[in-house]
């Protein structure tokens, strides 16, 4: 975690900000300790204080070592009343609002751990002076027991923390005030009762046996931190230090314990310990809870066998405008009702319903048996989200995404786990919203590998992993190659030779068709002047395809002309293909590049006509000068008894119409001898497919 680039502009300057903390922080503590120093002073202490606390925060790796001692810096300079810390923490809060909460979470945890370490060890001097005392006095020679008994007597009885003896057998024999005023109790009733009395649930799993072994003469002393009831019933929270000691023969006699009350202590722990893992608007667990939740999960996979668990990933459809239209204050109370409805319907044994961030959540489920197990508990989180929510003088109804996981514990981790619900999330959104989508393996594999090529792609153009194939156009009438048409290919090192199907559309999406179709067009224009210079007047015509990206780029046609001009090919030896959509589905700059191009002199085709917009009205008042019909019609015309009589009377209309305005017609995707026969008789001009050849290279064609 880098904190300072979460913050760019917070933090750049260190000194001043540094000073800035340090002036809230000396007004913020001014007053709650006692401390030998003046405003001024302590202004200047703080802030040798607030440059390390910012170091901490901007620091690449976090050193909770450092910050901890600022915590025992402050104890040891005399800031020692809970007032100080409380106003301290206050104090982070607001300096490093917009610093990255966990950073700041576990810089307040860390200063308080210091703070806490440094009373602790300075009440544990006083008590090590105590026990000394004792110990010291009861090794006194006979004539001064008296003396040293008197002493021990005024320390134990006037000591501020609490004190106890016991014999070893667990029966209290003495008790100090403070000890009775920490408990609620006389010491007639302290002394009525044994350790038993004192053992509860919340005890140290190790604290029995520490015990023992103090008892057993295997230890001299011991600290935990332990719980007592108080007589009210409330729980105090102890700094137990105890010890033995041991007869003339080294034999453990009695037990003398101490007790620091560490209850305001103890709870600021455990609030600041709920506030790192808890969400504060939402109040439920928070993504470190949940990751800490599942990572323990997946730790114990193998000791766990077959369990299985499940993930539920749900977003909230259309929250940045319920956001943008009524504000931030309602989008929030709307947070809060669905945390607040999640929590209550989905709250069985093993099930955790987290808040990710933003209108994200999650929902945990331990032990599932089957996927329809998690499906139930995303369709009641659906049917929860569904009702309509009343906040801020507005009813408002919202729905769901759900993203669905459920699979083994043991061969996954906690980044694919998560991953794969994600993606799953985003399947849900992409299909309509309001619903939830199962996790599908081999649906995720494919989006992966497209991903991957996708990624690939710039590096494959620089490493010229492009290559490009030639299919011919041939005239019916006499079966003459008078064209043909350049199709780009990708010799992937991993997958093959792939064809424009498997990244043509990537390309166009990322806009990479743009680079792509100049190299393409750039070699086609360089192989198509080849062919015109070594068998002249037989050279085909060069048919290229231009992406309707392509056409909305604003160079297209620089780039067409500068390209004609490096080859040295006649323009009108190129034609330019371009799909219906690209051509008649927008106005403006494509059509003025289309009339642009025209003018340069390559001819202009129509690419898959028929299965676009089809208006000829349209059409009649573009430079164009060829129609290639799609497949889809052609294919109808060879059916194993006879043409699809609708599918050619279509070719047959789209031929005449064509005619009508003086353009040329290819049809595409012929197969079959009686396909061309077919259309040669329904008056098409040229056609290319499988029936004649395959796209090949250019050193297979010939003229």
């Amino acid at each position: 975690m880098t904190a300072a680039s979460s913050t760019p502009t917070s933090w750049d300057r260190p000194h001043r900000a540094a000073e800035r903390l340090a002036r809230a922080w000396s007004l913020a503590v001014a007053g709650t300790s006692y401390v030998s120093m003046n405003g001024l002073e302590v202004q200047d202490f703080l802030t040798s204080l607030s440059t390390r606390l910012i170091h901490a925060l901007t620091a690449e790796v976090f050193d909770p070592a450092d910050v901890r001692e600022v915590g025992s810096t402050l104890v040891a300079a005399h800031f020692t009343e809970p007032t100080t810390l409380e106003r301290t923490m206050a104090v982070l809060s607001e300096q490093f609002g917009n610093a990255p909460a966990k950073r700041v979470a576990r810089i307040q945890g860390a200063l308080a751990a210091g703070y806490a370490l440094a009373l602790r060890d300075r009440v544990l001097d006083e008590q090590e002076e105590i026990r000394t005392a004792a110990l010291w006095s009861q090794a006194r020679a006979e004539e001064g027991r008296r003396v040293s008994d008197a002493r021990f007597r005024a320390i134990f009885a006037g000591a501020a923390i609490g004190m106890s003896v016991s014999t070893v057998d667990g029966q209290v024999i003495e008790v100090n005030q403070a000890l009775c005023d920490m408990l609620g109790y006389t010491a007639d009733e302290l002394l009525a009762m044994s350790f038993e009395d004192f053992v509860l649930p919340e005890d140290p799993p190790s604290a029995a046996a520490m015990f023992d072994e103090l008892l057993a003469g295997r230890r001299d002393q011991f600290r935990i931190e332990k719980p007592y009831v108080h007589k009210d019933g409330h729980r105090v929270w102890t700094d137990l230090v105890a010890s033995v000691i041991r007869d003339e023969e080294d034999r453990p006699r009695w037990l003398v314990a101490m007790f620091e009350d560490i209850t305001e202590r103890y709870l600021l722990q455990v609030r600041l310990r709920h506030q790192a893992l808890h969400d504060p608007l939402t109040q439920l667990p928070n993504r470190t809870l949940f990751f800490d939740r599942l990572d323990a999960l997946l730790a114990d996979a193998d000791e766990n066998g077959d369990t299985r668990v499940g993930v539920c990933y749900l977003d909230v459809d259309g929250f940045k405008v319920i956001n943008d239209t009524l504000g931030h204050d309602v989008g929030d109370q709307l947070l809060q009702t669905v945390a607040r409805r999640l929590a209550r319907s989905i709250n069985g044994e093993g099930q955790l319903v987290a808040r990710m961030g933003g209108d994200e959540f999650v929902v945990l489920i331990e032990g599932t048996a089957s996927t329809e197990d998690i499906v139930t508990v995303a369709e009641k989180a659906l049917d929860t989200v569904r009702a309509p929510v009343h906040v801020g003088g507005h009813e408002i109804s919202i729905s769901a995404s759900i993203g669905v996981v459920e699979q083994p514990l043991r061969g996954t981790s906690t980044g694919e786990l998560m991953k794969a619900a994600d993606t799953t999330l985003y399947w849900a959104k992409a299909d309509g919203r309001n619903r939830l989508a199962l996790f599908d393996a081999e649906r995720h594999a494919r989006e992966v590998t497209r991903y991957e090529l996708s990624a690939s792609m710039p590096a494959a153009l620089e490493r010229r992993e492009f290559f490009v194939e030639y299919q011919p156009l041939v005239r019916l009438s006499d079966a003459r190659v008078m064209g043909v048409e350049a199709l780009v290919r990708w010799r992937h090192p991993r997958f093959g030779v792939l064809g424009p199907d498997a990244f043509i559309g990537m390309a166009e999406e990322t806009g990479l068709i743009v680079p792509l179709g100049r190299w393409v067009l750039h070699e086609a224009c360089r192989q198509a002047a080849e062919w015109h210079r070594t068998v002249k007047d037989k050279a085909p015509l060069m048919s290229v395809n231009l992406a309707v990206r392509q056409m909305r780029d604003r160079t297209i046609v620089r780039d067409v002309r500068a390209i004609l001009e490096q080859t040295g090919l006649a323009p009108e030896r190129l034609q330019l293909e371009l799909t219906e959509s690209a051509v008649m589905g927008t106005g403006g700059e494509p059509i003025e590049a289309l009339k642009a191009l025209a003018d340069l002199g390559p001819r202009i085709a129509i690419d898959d006509f028929g299965t676009g917009y089809s208006n000829f009205a349209y059409l009649r008042n573009l430079p164009v000068h060829s129609l290639k019909l799609a497949g889809s019609f052609v294919a109808g015309l060879r059916p194993p008894e006879r043409p699809d009589p609708v599918d050619e009377q279509i070719v047959a209309a789209v031929i005449g119409l064509a005619h009508t305005l003086k353009l040329s017609v290819t049809a595409e995707g012929v197969e079959t001898a009686e396909q061309a026969s077919r259309l040669q008789a329904l008056g098409c001009d040229t056609a290319q497919g499988w029936y004649y050849a395959s796209p090949g290279p250019a050193s297979a064609l010939e003229f």
